[in-house]
C-alpha cells in the first residue's frame, strides 16, 4: 500500500437550495443551484495508528494562518471504512463561510482513503460515504453531489445518484468577500429555518448565468437568511448593476465580474474565484 495519498475535490458556493428528508441518506439531501470553484481543499493520507486529522489554513504564500487538530465528520469516515489514518487537509478560503469546504475535505479525504488503503471503493460509493457524514453531522446537503464534476451546476434531486445538469458558462472571474462564519447547522438542525428557506425556493433550473444570479438573489431575500453587512454590499452591488447574491450558507457575498472586485474590497478582503472545469481527483500516490 502507499504511504501516503494526496487528493483534492473543489468547493462549491450554492446560490439556492431546498432540503428533502427522504428514507434513508441516499434520498436525503437538497435540490438547487450552485457554481462549482477552482479553490477547495487539499488533503494528504497516510497510514496511522490513531485516527488523527490536522485542519490547515493556508494563505496565498502556503504559509499555515491557522491549524486545528479536529474533524468528526472526517473522523466519521475512518470510522465507517474501518481503519486509522493521519489526515491533513489544506485549504485557503475562509472555513464555515459557505464555499462547500467541508464537502471538499470530506469527498477528497474519502477519494485519498480509498486509495491508500485499497478498499475497492466507486467513485460513487466514496461521494456516499463523504455525503453521508455530511448529513449525519448537519455540514450541508447538497455539496458533495456538486462537486463530482465542475461548471455551473443545477442538482435536480437529493443525494448522489440524482441528476445534475451543468454549465460551463461562468467565463469572468467570480469574487467572494465573507465577513464571519455562519455555523450550519444551527440553519440545517432548525426546522422552523429550513421551513422559511424551502418557501424561499425558485423551482426552477437557470438557464443562463444572469437566472442564476437572479434566483439565487430573490432566494437570498426570501429565505430570512440576509444579515444586515450582505444587505449592505448587495445594495452597492445593484446601484452598478453588478450581478451578486449571499453565500449559502456564509455570511458572505458572491459577485460576478471584474467590476465587482473594487466594490467588495471596500468592505474586506477578497477572493477571486474562477469555475472548476472538474471535480475530485487523486493528485500523488507515495509509495
Amino acid at each position: 500500500m502507499p504511504s501516503y495519498v494526496t487528493a483534492f475535490c473543489p468547493g462549491h458556493i450554492s446560490g439556492y437550495f431546498k432540503p428533502v428528508k427522504g428514507d434513508d441518506f441516499s434520498t436525503t439531501g437538497s435540490i438547487g443551484a450552485g457554481i462549482v470553484i477552482n479553490e477547495g481543499v487539499l488533503v494528504r493520507v497516510g497510514k496511522s495508528d490513531l485516527k488523527s486529522v490536522c485542519v490547515r489554513r493556508l494563505d496565498t504564500s502556503g504559509r499555515v494562518i491557522g491549524e486545528f487538530d479536529a474533524s468528526p465528520p472526517i473522523i466519521y469516515l475512518m470510522e465507517q471504512f474501518g481503519i486509522n489514518a493521519r489526515i491533513i487537509t489544506e485549504c485557503r478560503l475562509p472555513i464555515g463561510a459557505g464555499f462547500g469546504l467541508s464537502a471538499a475535505a470530506l469527498m477528497a479525504s474519502a477519494s485519498a482513503m480509498n486509495v491508500a488503503f485499497d478498499l475497492g471503493l466507486s467513485r460513487e460509493e466514496c461521494a456516499g460515504y463523504a455525503h453521508e457524514s455530511e448529513i449525519v453531522h448537519r455540514t450541508g446537503l447538497g455539496d458533495v453531489a456538486a462537486c463530482q464534476a465542475g461548471g455551473r451546476d443545477c442538482r435536480k434531486g437529493p443525494g448522489i445518484g440524482a441528476e445534475i445538469t451543468r454549465h460551463f458558462d461562468i467565463d469572468d472571474p467570480v469574487f467572494a468577500l465573507n465577513f464571519s462564519s455562519l455555523y450550519s447547522p444551527s440553519v440545517l438542525g432548525s426546522p422552523e429555518r429550513l421551513l422559511q428557506v424551502a418557501a424561499a425556493f425558485p423551482g426552477d433550473c437557470p438557464a443562463t448565468v444572469h437566472d442564476f444570479f437572479s434566483f439565487s438573489r430573490s432566494f437570498a431575500e426570501k429565505s430570512g437568511l440576509l444579515t444586515p453587512e450582505v444587505r449592505r454590499v448587495l445594495a452597492e452591488c445593484d446601484s452598478l448593476d453588478i450581478m451578486a447574491s449571499m453565500t449559502m450558507l456564509g455570511n458572505g457575498i458572491f459577485a460576478y465580474g471584474r467590476e465587482a472586485a473594487g466594490v467588495l474590497s471596500r468592505f474586506g478582503e477578497i477572493f477571486e474565484l474562477k469555475a472548476a472545469s472538474e471535480g475530485v481527483r487523486i493528485l500523488e500516490t507515495c509509495i
